[in-house]
Order: structure tokens, then sequence, then C-alpha cells
């Protein structure tokens, strides 16, 4: 809980959520922007004083325009404001893992077992639990000389080595003037070290850190932390990111598509089955029953090692029924989290559902202070807005010499599925990976639905070097010729749609068929299925391979039915196939089988 502290400003107009502030008369403490600052409402129905929290958004002379996070029902002109000298920050440490936090860090479970169902306002818990005790491991001695970010220890923490850092505020070297060994709490002291100024502080196993400022940028002005330049592909297990469209470890990527279209579902699977370390799922703004169905789910699910899904996730809950204001911080909370744990040497990913939603609540805001509208009523500045977020995501070298990335995964709900609205195009130009949904491929039950001739990858060609070394350049080279034939059948499928089969050619056809049967047993993949549902990147190269192989072999059929039986054969193996364990007796036959039917109708060279 904060401490009471006395007020030093006062409410002088309220709009909705946006309440107007100025200083005390007699007050030396100045308001400035971003501040956070607690409203004390003199009417209240609760049976104590609330503290409304709320962040200052733009300073006009002598007044001050403040978001309020909660409802502002009962705040009256008159009313008492605090100041807390410090902007929107996180509490950083050992204990995050696990975690369903608001978009302010409050732990919903612990609010939820002291309230119940119906939340009260202006209610602030700690978001690291001050009781659990940790096994605290120095890795350095009194003595030593270090910088903001070096780790000083460690403790476990579900099946991680969380590493204990020299909090990034500090500023130059410090010394270690004492570290001690122990079972601790968050807030007991485990090392104490002077500061450059001279002064000593005490370092305990949890530091707190203001959410919009991206934290690697803070200590590459100390040349503490190496950005890197993205190098290697996350690997989701979906064959149609993986091999085609893949997006870079450190990387950017967006999923937009109308309602319906599978967003959440593939949103999931990602953070299922990717080989990441840390999952931070942000929940901004979507319907709180598909919120419901993550937090319950991930729990019972395993990992692609074999740990329950939660013991490496944390989820940000600020769904469409709770605050605006809280929805616009939760993505800066996200990303503060996985900063952190970036900064340990470890692989993070984020997944933001949905950055349509976030800036919906940043459109009201902006209209609530009376900004200047850009298109569609949205902030002039949009577009910088959701740069500023993209842009924190990165490879990055730290000051131990391990390396950690950050992947930014957003959807966009676009209304109507309409890829030109402003978040959208904002979006496309910021990331580097488009994993566009179509409704079309939704509505034929194809999963998942990302349109294979919309999407696109800007790693493709970054990331050569690495499928070159660890795959081969004949896969570099089949994806490319596979994206051409992609492209060869629909135009001939448009063909068709307004000539009919009659006014196309065999070889033509053959050529749809190919495309065909390359989307239904390689871009789709069965979210249901033990086998199907997370393919390996080694699997997924040996199937690529053998579908070269088929539509490369020179057939020779009689007339158009028999092209069109011949790949509804092969395309009910293949799937067969899929579903067949690797190393299987039935994988085995279904390959036997596949490979008899295509002699059936080879050309003899």
């Amino acid at each position: 809980m904060n401490n009471t502290k006395q007020a030093t400003a006062r409410v002088v107009a309220i709009q909705d959520s946006l309440v107007s502030l100025e200083t005390l008369e007699g007050s030396s403490q100045p308001l400035t922007k971003n501040e956070v600052v607690y409203i004390l409402p003199a009417r209240s129905e609760a049976n104590h004083q609330e503290r409304l929290k709320a962040e200052i958004l733009r300073i006009n002379g002598s007044v001050a325009d403040a978001q309020v996070y909660e409802s502002t029902a009962g705040v009256a002109v008159g009313d008492l404001v605090e100041q807390s000298a410090e902007m929107l920050s996180v509490e950083l440490g050992p204990g995050l893992l696990g975690q369903v936090y608001d978009g302010l860090q409050n732990p919903l479970d612990k609010l939820a077992n002291e309230y119940g169902y119906f939340l009260p306002r202006g209610v602030d818990f700690p978001a690291l639990d001050e009781n659990t005790k940790w096994a605290f491991t120095p890795s350095v001695q009194a003595g030593a000389v270090l910088s903001a970010s070096s780790v000083i220890g460690t403790v476990p923490e579900r099946g991680f080595t969380h590493k204990v850092m020299v909090p990034f505020d500090v500023q130059g070297e410090v010394t270690i003037t004492w570290i001690q060994e122990g079972t601790v709490t968050v807030n007991e002291p485990v090392a104490k070290i002077i500061l450059a100024s001279g002064k000593e502080r005490t370092l305990t196993l949890k530091q707190r850190w203001p959410v919009r400022k991206a934290l690697p940028q803070n200590l590459m002005k100390q040349n503490i932390v190496q950005r890197l330049y993205p190098h290697q592909p996350l690997i989701t297990h979906l064959r149609l990111i993986d091999s085609f469209f893949p997006i870079a470890k450190g990387g950017m990527g967006c999923i937009p598509g109308p309602f319906g279209a599978g967003k959440t579902v593939l949103q999931n699977l990602i953070s299922r089955n990717s080989d990441v370390d840390i999952v931070i799922v942000v929940a901004c703004g979507e319907r709180a029953g598909e919120v419901v169905e993550t937090i319950s789910e991930f729990p019972k699910l395993k990992d692609t090692q074999g740990k329950t899904l939660m013991d490496r996730t944390v989820i940000i809950c600020n769904t469409s029924s709770m605050p605006v204001a809280a929805r616009e911080a939760s993505i800066y909370t996200g990303i503060t989290l996985g900063e952190y744990y970036r900064q340990m040497g470890l692989n993070v990913l984020i997944i933001a559902d949905s950055t349509s939603r976030w800036a919906q609540a940043m459109r009201e805001t902006s209209g609530r202070l009376e900004e200047i509208p850009g298109e569609e009523a949205f902030p002039a500045y949009l577009d910088s807005a959701i740069k500023s977020i993209y842009e924190r995501a990165g490879v990055i070298k730290t000051a131990d010499q391990s390396e950690g990335s950050l992947t930014m995964i957003g959807t966009v709900s676009p209304a109507g599925g309409n890829f030109e609205e402003p978040v959208t195009q904002s979006t496309l130009g910021t990331v580097k990976t488009f994993l566009g949904l179509s409704a079309d491929r939704a509505y034929k039950r194809f999963y998942p639905a990302v349109d294979p001739l919309l999407s696109w990858s800007r790693y493709l060609e970054q990331l050569q070097p690495w499928f070159t070394e660890h795959l081969s350049q004949t896969w570099v080279d089949n994806v490319q010729d596979l994206l051409g034939l992609l492209e060869k059948g629909e135009s001939i499928s448009q063909m068709i749609q307004v000539t009919g089969e009659e006014g196309v050619s065999i070889e033509d056809f053959v050529i749809y068929q190919e495309s065909l049967f390359l989307d239904m047993v390689y871009l789709q993949q069965d979210a249901f299925d033990p086998v199907d549902v997370a393919v390996p990147l080694a699997r997924q190269k040996e199937s690529l391979n053998t579908i070269v192989a088929l539509v490369n072999t020179a057939y020779s059929f009689s007339d158009k039915d028999a092209v069109r039986d011949y790949f509804t054969k092969l395309t009910g193996l293949f799937k067969n196939l899929n579903y067949s364990p690797s190393h299987s007796n039935e994988y085995a036959e279904y390959s036997e089988k596949i490979q008899a039917l295509c002699e059936s109708v080879r050309v003899e060279q």
C-alpha cells in the first residue's frame, strides 16, 4: 500500500476520466508531465479514504490534465491530490512469472481473494509477494566495481535462473561494500553499494522502473548494453510462419484480421509453442471471455519442453470491460516486464491483443484533451506512438555478455477487415512481418487463415544466412519457388472462375492443383491434432522437400478428372502423414503410399 502523503494540489475540473488539477497555494512541489498522482475524493461510499491513481498527461500553465485509471464517480471540484514525484512504474524482481496483473500491475488473484468479484476503487496491492522467501546466491564479492544492470547474484524462479541486477537507474560505477547469501523476501536487503556520488544505497531483490522509458536506451548511454542485429528466426512450430513468413528473434510482427478470422487462436498457439524462454501476454481491450480462456488453459498446458505454460508466462489483463486509461498503460507495462527478462539474457516474446483497442483508448483520451484529430479521429501522433511501442523490441548483449531478445507481435482488429485504416497502416509501416488473416479463408475453415498472397516477411532475406547454415541453400530456393507456385495457382484459379475449367489447359490445371495441394497439406495445420499442432523445423524441412519433389514430377494425365482424382488422393495421404508421429510405422506406411501413388502417374524418363 502507498503511504499517505500531504496533499499538494486540488481538482479544478472533471470530464469523464480526465481531471484538471492545480497546485495548492503555498506548495513548492510543481506538477510535472507523466507524474503519478493520487486523487482523494471527499465524498465516497467506501469505509476508507479512496486514493485514485492518475497520470498527468499535459501541463497547461498552472493547470495540469491527468487521466484517472479508475471511475471518477464521486470526484468533485476541490478534492485534494497527492503527488508521488515518480512516473508510472512497475516492480521488477522474482515472482513475476505465473502472475496475472491488470494494466497497472495489480495482482488480480489477490484482489479477487480480498474483495471477491467486485473490485473497489483506489486499491493498490504490491505487485510482488512480500512474504515469499527467495534463496539468494551472490555472484560477486565486496569490493567489486559494477555498473547499472551488472549481476550481483541469482535466485531460482520456476525453473529459471533469475538474475538480480544493480538498479538500472544507477549512474556511473558503483562499489559493493556488503553482500550476503541467504533466504530473503523481495524487501529485505541483500547488498549495499557506494554510488559515484559517495552515497550508500541498499539493494533488495526488486527495483522499480518507469514503463514509458525503454530500459535498453538508458543503459546504452553508459555503453553497458550493446544492441545487436536480429540474426536467427523465432521458431513457432507453425509451418506457414517458419517456412514462408518468418519472424526474427528480437523482431516485430503483426497479425491483422477481421472478427472471427482466428487472431486469438493463432497468437495463443504462437505463445504456447515458440522457442522462447518467457512469454508476456498483454490483453489490452479484448473481450473478457477470451482472456478467461487463456488464464484457465495455460496452467493445464505444456510448452515444447514439457513445462507448464504459466511457469514461463506473465499475463497483463485489461479487457474491454476495464477502465480505458489503464488499457492504454497496459501495453507499456507488458513491454517493461519483457525488457527486464531480456536484460537477464533470456528470449522474450510479447503478444499484444489487440493494438487496435489500445489505439482506440488513446483516441478516446486524445478526444477528451481536445487535441487536433488525425485520420478517423485518431491522434495525430498515432504513427509515432505505434513505432515507439514496436521499436522497443530487439536483441541486446547484456553486461555479462549474454544475449537476450525481445520479440513483439501485435494483433490488429480493423473494423470490417479494412487494412487501409490508420492503425493497420501505421503498424505495417513499422513491423517487418505481416501475417494478414483472411475472412474468406476462415470461412472455408482454413487454419491458420493467413493469406499467403497478402502476407510478407522482410526477414526472409535477412535470415537467409541462418537458414542456409542450419537447413541448406536448397531450402531457401525451394521456399521462393513454392511462393511463386502459389501466385501462379491463384492466377489460374481466377481464370477458372471466369472461363470454367475448360478454359484452361491441362498443364495450367495441374499447376492449379499443385498450388492447392501445397495450401492444403503445408500451409494449413490442425490445431487440435497432437502431432500436427507443433511441427519441428527438421520435420518441416522433410515435408517441404517431399512436396517440392512431388510438384516437380513430370506427370502423365489423360484428362482433368484424372488430375483432380490424383491430387485428391495425394492430399488425403499427405494429411494422414502430417498426423503420424515421426519415425513411426504409420509415418513410413503413408510415405510409401505417397511414393507409390506418384509412381503410378509419373512420366517415364
